[in-house]
């Protein structure tokens, strides 16, 4: 695999790539503290030399893990030091009075700025990994307040000096890069104490507080600056090229130095933060998404939700422990132990005493209510009872994983309004056709939308009928109902049916569907009182 990554980089990038890396090799070789002690000693030094005498001398001062190795051993570290990177042999001339003092001060040693490196992250890890380090959340309000002067200086021109303007980007950009270290720092040890599963009762009092505390005012206050640092940002942002040409112009620093030599320099320089537009950007996708994968401060807060929600789980896992205490894991272990050092028969008795389980009669999972047995039935006849495979492998009922996030109904709601307004689309398509053809039903075709909406009028305004009942012409009869009016209306669709008795009259309705024919009756299409109010009915028969 790191063969593979070697070879899918450029010649020059590779060969680079791999030379550094290999500056890290002696913190994994097996004589990794030898190897520390002896970089400690050159860190201790600001371009200096030193020989392999001068190298034991301080390792005996030290007396450290490394003790006093013999000068053999000690010039083989070195020179291994040397072919990884992370020291250089000094080019330094040697004045010896003897040929004895010279072969001891001949090989001289200087660290590499990329062991130095190195050794200062090395003892940094080493000297608080497992710290929970403190949040500068201080620093934050210094930045929002900085890039607002900043931008205040911009604003007006003359009174922006290049010095004063370059003191407050150099200030800014360390304020903000302490900020974004400490972030990242106790958000790394914040996920090392989420991946334990046995604390104890003080370890997760200490870590509940730090939550709802301590987590929670840092989350805050960031959610609170930092849609005001974005503000001002943007504010700066069309300003920020002339800005940095202004600040080049005034003081060039390694980068003039390098340049002044024709472009023939082999130096690379690596500037001050704040003096390139990169800087810039990454301090701007802090606080804003810029790219849509999210911003920082999106990340925090969905990392502090992860962690609380650790935090209730945690709880409810030492919630549900039948002691007081927070963790049963040493109990249990010693249990082991006993279980393991334990005759057949005291082990039975053991797990009585323990779990209170008496054999195979002790059933703790009742059958469902619908599967109810006598207590009369015997258990070769009787039902077998499922036991969950939670309860059968780790002896808890409690679902495992995480809760499914709630479903999304957006696209089906958007379908369904979709169809709603396709449906009240046609409906009205479907009115306007009928008050088109209103008066000529026999002539023309409807479609079967029409026709159903046509029907579903009639049907609608026959239940409404009014009914008139007429005197029999002989007396001792009785009369018979007629019908009187009927009329049914859709306001929405501005749409009216009246319906009359008339003798000898056929309405005849042609559609897609087939041929619908009324007998004695005439229909009236025309608009709903509330809809238009202009406007004659027309007859249909």
């Amino acid at each position: 695999m790191g063969e593979h990554t070697r070879d899918s980089l450029p010649a020059a990038d590779r060969d680079d790539t791999w030379q550094r890396l290999q500056a890290y090799a002696y913190l994994s070789a097996p004589e990794r503290l030898e190897y520390v002690a002896v970089m400690r000693v050159f860190c201790g030094t600001l371009l200096t030399d030193l020989s392999v005498p001068d190298v034991r001398a301080k390792l005996a001062e030290a007396d450290g893990p490394a003790g006093a190795p013999s000068a053999d051993t000690l010039t083989a570290r070195l020179e291994q030091l040397v072919d990884w990177g992370a020291l250089l042999r000094s080019s330094r001339s040697v004045n010896a009075a003897s040929i004895t003092e010279y072969q001891r001060s001949r090989s001289r040693y200087q660290l590499s700025k990329l062991g130095e490196r190195v050794q200062r992250d090395a003892d940094e890890v080493l000297a608080g990994a497992d710290a929970a380090r403190e949040v500068s959340s201080e620093l934050l309000a210094l930045v929002e307040r900085g890039l607002g002067e900043l931008n205040d200086l911009l604003q007006k021109p003359e009174e922006a000096g290049p010095q004063d303007t370059l003191e407050r980007v150099s200030t800014l950009f360390v304020q903000f890069t302490e900020f974004a270290d400490s972030v990242r720092d106790f958000y790394a040890y914040l996920g090392q104490v989420l991946a334990r599963y046995d604390l104890d009762g003080a370890e997760y009092q200490g870590f509940k507080e730090l939550l709802l505390d301590y987590v929670e005012a840092i989350r805050e206050d960031v959610a609170f600056r930092a849609p005001r640092i974005a503000s001002v940002l943007d504010l700066l942002w069309p300003h920020l090229p002339g800005l940095l040409e202004r600040l080049d112009a005034h003081a060039r620093g390694l980068s003039g130095v390098a340049g002044a030599a024709g472009g023939r320099s082999e130096v690379r320089v690596q500037r001050s933060r704040g003096r390139e537009m990169a800087d810039w950007e990454g301090l701007r996708g802090w606080f804003t998404d810029v790219d849509g994968q999210g911003s920082q401060v999106d990340q925090l807060r969905d990392a502090t939700m992860r962690a609380l929600q650790s935090l209730l789980t945690n709880a409810k896992r030492m919630l549900r422990s039948a002691s007081g205490e927070m963790s049963r894991r040493k109990d249990l272990l010693r249990l082991a132990r006993w279980f393991d050092e334990a005759d057949p028969e005291d082990a039975h008795d053991m797990a009585v005493a323990a779990f209170g389980l008496y054999g195979a009669r002790h059933l703790g999972v009742p059958p469902a209510s619908d599967d109810a047995v006598p207590a009369y039935t015997s258990w070769w006849n009787g039902p077998v009872v499922e036991v969950p495979v939670a309860l059968r492998e780790r002896g808890s009922r409690a679902q495992r994983g995480r809760a499914s996030s709630m479903e999304n109904h957006a696209t089906q709601k958007r379908h369904l309004q979709e169809a709603a307004r396709a449906r009240a689309e046609a409906r009205r398509a479907a009115a306007d056709e009928l008050r088109s053809a209103a008066g000529r039903f026999a002539e023309v075709r409807l479609t079967a939308a029409a026709l159903g909406l046509l029907l579903e009028l009639l049907a609608t305004a026959l239940g409404n009928a009014q009914l008139r009942r007429t005197h029999a012409d002989m007396p001792g009869t009785a009369g018979e109902f007629s019908l009187e009016s009927a009329q049914s209306e859709d306001a929405e669709l501005g749409i009216r049916l009246t319906v009359r008795r008339s003798s000898g009259v056929r309405s005849v309705l042609h559609s897609a569907d087939g041929v619908v024919e009324l007998d004695d009756l005439e229909l009236e299409i025309g608009r709903a009182a509330d809809s238009a109010g202009h406007g004659a009915e027309v007859s249909a028969s």
